[in-house]
């Protein structure tokens, strides 16, 4: 038999709860239901092979004594490595493995630091306990002596904490919580408010927790997807699949654009009544929306490097709700998600975010479904139920003089837990009525939460930098979705995934990027009019990763650092592009002791010179970045330049899907070998070069990136425009 997972359950529910539960809920016979065992305030459940999927598809988001519940299937399931999602559930099950080894290897190298790896604070005491953020409970610890500062630590706002006392022989339980705030003396963690008071004398320990939780619903999805079996989710896989083509409707005919050239195009074919943004798209972006709103199951936006992707999808979500329908916008990260988020807000959506509130940006805190919430009668009745339950904790945990009648304190503590009930009774209901008024439900594709959606259904699905994220993840929202959009640019960064046997097997290979290999143009549309890059700056990319079919709008076609005001005109601000050739210069790059990054000194040193020159011809630090592959470069950078305030230096991955009007790339690799590592991922050169608005400077050696195929293209690329220089001509400026 199969074993599906129910939680969170009453306190002391009895087993013929879950069992009616289960069977009126699923509508199937008892005798298909085999050993009911209880897990903390959840209960595992038997259920027939054959009837399982059907469960847990009727169940999930079901209400148990009048609050939703999570159901999801608890065992692996029958697949098989051949299956699709048997092969994703087993790359799943090694990006698990290596999260395991990358978080020991980092203990192991901090073994005996006093300050250890940073993912755990120890003795600490509880200084502050209130109501805020939604319902939650914010508890504020510090150090014994409260202005003894805390060690440096990786614990910040937004990280997931388990919270543990250490001063007790007996077990006791743990909670789980966020990091909501942080200063130089004490870290506030939010909670669920516990059935017990948190005692006053305790210490605490607080480590970084992984997300299993995220885990486990990427493989409660794929056996889900798998096992479908005549619903919607059964159709879509097909599609996803290959086994069906996807459909479309008959779409609107769209007017030609007014006038010549790139001139803008009115939206006023797609949706009623819905302007503004609309009509400042161009056609491609127009063409697009129009595609995905012909979509019957899948359509794909790609949108590289400036080409207003997440503009498009914006509008593409206003037409969607101006149409009747409900979207599920997802993303893969919380940034990813904020950065949604804002664009609606500023186009007048009124959106709902779910996360957790200290996940979320602070000037979009409002949108947060739980502060929404809170504002609600049944929330503010919820908080008053709340606080009359803590006091009757309090109440039972006081010595007085006069021993307390027998039963008296077991009453007061009952009375406080029924109270608590209550309490998250009416807090489920404000939830409840904040969500029916949504048009637009704002999430990270993990951060999905049946408990608080309940059985909610939504007819599109739209997920932005669907590149970034990895298969298993994007089924999520396909659970309760009946047509998907995906977004993004597959020819940018892919997945972080850990494991490289993982990696090398697929997980690396997100949904759209096969999508595009499975079903290329019967699914995408490309925005080919680019609103950033000078023209000889698209130019490589366009020519190696878009077949040259990007157009440079002519608002930036030609612009250059010196038409910024205040920026003077020289040779290094007249000019959009420049590469600097280090071959022969013996700028020899080393491993950094500590960590194994790569680095290169002599090449950092000339990068910040540079750096330099462009400040002192007039731009602002903030008007500039520099990007390396290499963690230790970007130290090395930092180190050099700490004196310039606002200059940022960062990663390839730190500047996906952000600009500046100039941007310096160090390439790093100089080696007799050739060797060039991970640069051989030219994505993540795409992204780097394209990054600039008016001027790039690359630095690089080219003795050791020509022995890769596409360096040699880009410094050919580069000598035909005529930006090529060697360091040897620029060493004495």
């Amino acid at each position: 038999m199969a074993l599906i997972h129910i939680e969170p359950l009453p306190r002391r529910c009895a087993p013929g709860v879950v069992l009616a539960f289960v069977c009126n809920g699923a509508n199937i016979d008892r005798k298909h239901i085999g050993k009911i065992a209880f897990v903390g305030r959840g209960a595992t459940v038997e259920v027939a092979d054959a009837k399982a999927a059907a469960v847990v598809a009727a169940l999930d988001g079901s209400q148990v004594a009048e609050r939703p519940v999570r159901v999801r299937f608890a065992g692996k399931g029958d697949f098989t490595d051949s299956d699709h999602f048997g092969h994703l559930s087993k790359l799943l099950d090694l990006e698990a493995k290596a999260e395991q080894e990358e978080a020991r290897r980092r203990a192991q190298a901090e073994e005996g630091s006093p300050i250890g790896d940073g993912t755990t604070l120890t003795a600490l005491v509880l200084r502050d306990a209130e109501f805020g953020l939604g319902g939650r409970l914010l508890l504020t610890f510090s150090r014994k002596t409260r202005t003894d500062q805390l060690p440096p630590t990786r614990l910040q706002p937004g990280s997931p904490v388990v919270l543990n006392q250490t001063n007790v022989n007996r077990r006791v339980p743990s909670f789980r919580g966020v990091v909501y705030d942080r200063d130089a003396t004490s870290i506030g963690v939010a909670i669920d408010p516990p059935d017990d008071e948190m005692p006053d004398d305790a210490v605490w320990r607080l480590d970084l927790s992984p997300d299993e939780v995220s885990r486990l619903r990427q493989q409660d999805a794929l056996q889900r997807a798998a096992a479908a079996t005549g619903d919607r989710l059964a159709e879509l896989r097909a599609v996803l699949l290959g086994e069906k083509p996807p459909e479309f409707r008959d779409p609107s005919p769209t007017p030609p654009p007014r006038g010549e050239g790139l001139q803008e195009t009115p939206p006023s074919f797609l949706g009623k009544g819905v302007g503004g943004l609309g009509s400042s798209l161009n056609p491609p972006q127009l063409a697009a929306i129009e595609h995905a709103l012909s979509a019957k199951d899948v359509a794909i936006i790609h949108g590289p490097p400036g080409t207003g992707k997440t503009t498009t999808l914006v509008e593409l979500i206003r037409q969607t709700v101006a149409n009747g329908d409900t979207v599920l916008a997802c993303a893969p990260s919380n940034h990813a998600v904020d950065n949604l988020l804002e664009k609606l807000l500023a186009a007048g959506e009124l959106p709902v975010r779910l996360g957790h509130p200290a996940r979320v940006a602070p000037e979009l805190r409002s949108r947060a479904i739980d502060i929404l919430a809170e504002k609600h009668p049944d929330a503010r009745q919820a908080r008053k139920v709340a606080k009359e339950a803590f006091a009757l904790f309090r109440e039972a945990d006081k010595w007085s003089r006069d021993r307390p009648q027998p039963g008296e304190k077991a009453a007061l503590r009952r009375e406080a837990r029924t109270l608590l009930t209550e309490s998250r009774r009416l807090e489920a209901l404000a939830i409840e009525r904040v969500l029916d008024e949504a048009r637009i439900v704002c999430a990270t594709l993990t951060g999905l939460d049946s408990q608080l959606l309940g059985k909610r259904r939504f007819a599109v699905a739209v997920i932005d930098e669907a590149c970034q994220s990895t298969e298993p993840a994007t089924w999520l929202p396909l659970l309760r979705a009946d047509r998907l959009v995906l977004a993004g640019d597959h020819c940018q960064l892919p997945p972080t995934v850990l494991s490289p046997e993982a990696a090398e097997e697929g997980l690396a290979v997100s949904l759209m990027e096969r999508l595009v290999g499975l079903l290329g143009s019967d699914v995408a549309r490309l925005l080919t009019i680019q609103h950033r890059m000078h023209a000889a700056i698209m130019g490589f990319s366009n020519a190696e990763f878009y077949e040259g079919e990007l157009i440079a709008h002519p608002s930036v076609a030609e612009h250059r650092l010196c038409d910024v005001e205040g920026v003077r005109a020289e040779p290094l601000t007249e000019t959009p592009v420049q590469f600097i050739d280090t071959a022969g210069a013996s700028y020899d790059e080393e491993l950094e002791e500590d960590t194994g990054s790569r680095r290169n000194v002599q090449e950092a040193g000339l990068a910040a010179r540079h750096v330099r020159k462009l400040l002192a011809a007039g731009l602002q630090p903030s008007q500039i970045g520099m990007i390396t592959p290499y963690r230790a470069q970007v130290r090395q950078l930092r180190e050099l330049l700490a004196d310039v305030p606002g200059l940022e230096i960062d990663s390839v991955d730190g500047f996906q899907g952000r600009e500046k009007e100039a941007i310096v790339v160090s390439l790093v690799r100089s080696n007799p070998e050739g060797e060039i590592g991970f640069l051989s991922d030219v994505r993540r050169t795409n992204v780097a070069m394209t990054r600039a608005r008016r001027k790039l400077i690359v630095i690089g050696d080219s003795a050791t990136l020509a022995n890769q195929a596409f360096y040699q293209r880009m410094l050919t690329y580069f000598e035909s425009i005529g930006a090529y220089s060697s360091v040897w001509e620029i060493t004495d400026e």
